[in-house]
């Protein structure tokens, strides 16, 4: 039987509470009620074949509460006179949040509602927009608000979130909601207070004028002339970004690399350094202007990923030269091949002809799906060769 059940015309209320359309109407102040709910009921042929289920069936939507069925009488050539449901109706918003059993949830909006209206009305957008989340955060409502409230008073504060000394928040409360805070404060911050160049939520504290944590740059020296701690030769050292930015020592060679171990272990080089890689991100290495002066070799897996690292790397620095991210070097360590799971497939425009070629094998899983060498993998005797080869004599 396809006629329209108790289910169905309840189905076609959720459907408009679950995608918040009746929450939204009380922001926007609309109305959607009287509301006509889709009713399918049976065929002039069934109401003679089938009598004594369409009379149950009429009786099971008479049962159901906070409804208004519009009938139509029918003069059959079989049963006479007959009084079918034509529609059914639902004609308030009350009534169809007892239908739903939604009037409490809908009561704690209406709180939330009047607190925004009241307290930050620029917000009423995003309430809008996302009324069942604004729900999931109905217990912290107040001190989010609060916490507009502070900033819209203190906008660009220039000091670490720790500080912030509003009662009963605590830092912890703000990181945990930065998400939220972030599509909040774009709300009812003015312009000048947004640093639109910062985005996503690591970036929330540069964003609002927020002190961050500064970023670290770890790096060894290769070179045992050059002396930057009393004492050490070829130091571990982390510097914060400004610091290494300073740094006034005769380096004129610059490897990158990924791995840790190939950190700790690479060879002595003459006037150069190792940095410990960063993956995706070179924010911090693109503010230190004397490494323009310097050549760089990236090191990376000779993968897909690896090769879109480089590519982004040279977004920063042009003058990048790839190291041990060759054809030869990946057969040459055949036995050793590994797999990489999620593969980069979009094009990458700043590859070298050699690199696009090899990057093209790669991604379309020419020599084999998924090939992957990852850098520790190549041989230490094979890594000093290559050093050979880059710097002329292997110092």
């Amino acid at each position: 039987m396809s006629w329209s059940t108790t289910n169905d015309l309840k189905a076609q209320l959720i459907r408009l509470w679950e995608r918040g359309e009746l929450l939204r109407d009380l922001v926007q102040g609309e109305s959607r009620f009287p509301l006509r709910l889709s009713l399918k009921g049976p065929s002039s042929a069934e109401l003679v074949e089938r009598f004594e289920a369409v009379r149950g069936w009429i009786a099971e939507l008479t049962a159901i509460p906070h409804i208004r069925i519009e009938w139509r009488e029918l003069n059959h050539r079989v049963l006479g006179s007959q009084r079918v449901p034509q529609s059914v109706w639902v004609d308030r918003l009350d009534d169809a949040l007892a239908l739903l059993g939604k009037r409490g949830e809908t009561a704690r909006f209406d709180r939330l509602l009047a607190l925004t209206r009241a307290q930050q009305p620029s917000l009423l957008a995003w309430l809008a927009k996302r009324p069942l989340q604004a729900l999931e955060l109905r217990d912290e409502w107040e001190r989010l608000l609060t916490v507009v409230d502070w900033l819209q008073r203190h906008p660009r504060p220039g000091i670490y979130l720790r500080q912030v000394d509003i009662p009963a928040i605590h830092s912890k409360f703000i990181e945990v909601h930065r998400g939220v805070l972030a599509e909040w404060l774009d709300l009812a911050l003015p312009t000048e207070a947004i640093d639109t160049s910062q985005s996503g939520v690591g970036r929330f504290a540069a964003r609002y004028g927020f002190l961050d944590k500064p970023a670290r740059i770890r790096f060894r020296v290769l070179d045992p002339n050059i002396a930057l701690l009393p004492g050490a030769a070829l130091p571990d050292i982390t510097l914060d970004a400004d610091s290494f930015a300073s740094l006034t020592v005769p380096i004129r060679r610059v490897f990158i690399t990924e791995n840790q171990i190939n950190f700790l272990a690479f060879p002595p080089v003459a006037e150069a350094i190792v940095v410990f890689g960063a993956g995706y991100g070179w924010d911090a290495l693109a503010q230190v202007g004397w490494l323009a002066r310097c050549a760089i070799h990236y090191w990376g897996d000779i993968d897909t990923h690896g090769f879109a690292i480089l590519d982004q790397l040279r977004g920063r620095f042009g003058h990048v030269e790839s190291f041990l991210m060759d054809r030869q070097t990946l057969l040459a360590h055949e036995s050793l091949w590994g797999k990489e799971a999620d593969q980069v497939t979009h094009e990458l425009p700043r590859l070298t002809d050699a690199e696009q070629a090899l990057y093209d094998e790669l991604r379309d899983n020419r020599i084999r799906k998924g090939l992957r060498l990852e850098q520790e993998r190549v041989g230490f005797q094979w890594v000093k060769a290559a050093l050979e080869g880059v710097t002329g004599n292997g110092n």
